[in-house]
Formats: C-alpha cells, sequence, structure tokens
C-alpha cells in the first residue's frame, strides 16, 4: 500500500488534531462492539437478528482492520480512546436485555433499536472522518473510511428490514 507522507506542519494542525483522536475513538468504539455483538445475538429471540448480529460482528473485524490501514496511512500507531458515546449505547442495549423477558419479540425489538442507535452514530462520526479526510487531503484515508460508512448504513438497512418484516408485528402481538 503507497502511504501519503504527513507533513509536520499537517500533524500539528488543530483539526488533523481532532482527526486523529476521533480515529482513536471509533476505534476504540469498533473493538469494543467485537465484545457487545455477541452477547446480543445471543440474547436474540429471532434467528434473523442473531444472524444479522453474527454478520456485523465479521463486517465489524473488518472495520477494525481497516482503521489499522487509517492509522497506518496517517503515519500513527493504532490505539484507542475510551468512546463515552458507544460504552452508553452498550450499556443501554444491556439495559434492554436485563429488562425484557427472554425469548420474546419485545426483546428483539428493543436490541434492534439498541443496535440502530449504535450505527447511527457510527454513521455520523464515519461521515464526519470522511469529509474531514477529503478536506485535508487523506485520499487514501477517505476511501477507507466511505467503505466503512457504506457497510454501516447496510447494517442500519438490515436491520430495519428485520424490523419491520415481523419482529415488531409479533412483538405488538405478545402478551
Amino acid at each position: 500500500m503507497k502511504t501519503q507522507k504527513i507533513s509536520d506542519e499537517m500533524k500539528e494542525s488543530p483539526l488533523h488534531q481532532l482527526f486523529l483522536e476521533e480515529i482513536q475513538d471509533i476505534y476504540w468504539a469498533e473493538k469494543h462492539l467485537l465484545e457487545a455483538l455477541p452477547k446480543m445475538a445471543k440474547a436474540s429471540t429471532s434467528k434473523e437478528l442473531r444472524t444479522a448480529f453474527e454478520n456485523h460482528l465479521d463486517i465489524t473485524q473488518v472495520h477494525v482492520e481497516r482503521l489499522e490501514k487509517v492509522f497506518e496511512a496517517l503515519d500513527e500507531k493504532p490505539q484507542g480512546k475510551t468512546c463515552e458515546a458507544l460504552k452508553g449505547l452498550v450499556k443501554e442495549a444491556q439495559g434492554i436485555i436485563d429488562d425484557t423477558e427472554s425469548d420474546t419479540m419485545v426483546r428483539d425489538c428493543g436490541l434492534i433499536m439498541a443496535a440502530q442507535k449504535v450505527e447511527h452514530y457510527e454513521i455520523a462520526t464515519y461521515g464526519t472522518l470522511r469529509a474531514w479526510a477529503a478536506i485535508m487531503g487523506h485520499p487514501e484515508v477517505q476511501k477507507f473510511l466511505q467503505a466503512t460508512l457504506d457497510e454501516e448504513h447496510d447494517a442500519d438497512v438490515e436491520l430495519t428490514k428485520v424490523a419491520m418484516s415481523f419482529v415488531n408485528e409479533e412483538a405488538m402481538a405478545e402478551k
């Protein structure tokens, strides 16, 4: 992979510093999701939702690896910075698991909502980071971030399809 050398002047710019901090933040978030997604899959009632979580676990591993390429392209060592937002969203998902009855579509509804909150956070983050990469002249990084942004959009759409196909209606019928 051919990387573009980042100038010392660019590395010192406040936007580049913020950019790097947010890359560290989403790197931590993606690694944290590698731990959370199996728990969400296990707590799922429907096979379709479980499969969606399991598939996204594989994709999340790709996101971690892609972010490591971003660090390399930026001539930085991969390291995470605690993402308080994702930490809170995962805690909220655990609360849904704790507060809903197992083997119910109501739980699946809650898990879908929790997962979509995560996806929307990631979509906002990757979209902004991609825009910053573009204006700072990091085309290789921009390409990596766009690929992940596209996959996060796809995951959000998949969750909506699962919810709308039967989960929401079956949850309404539960007593």
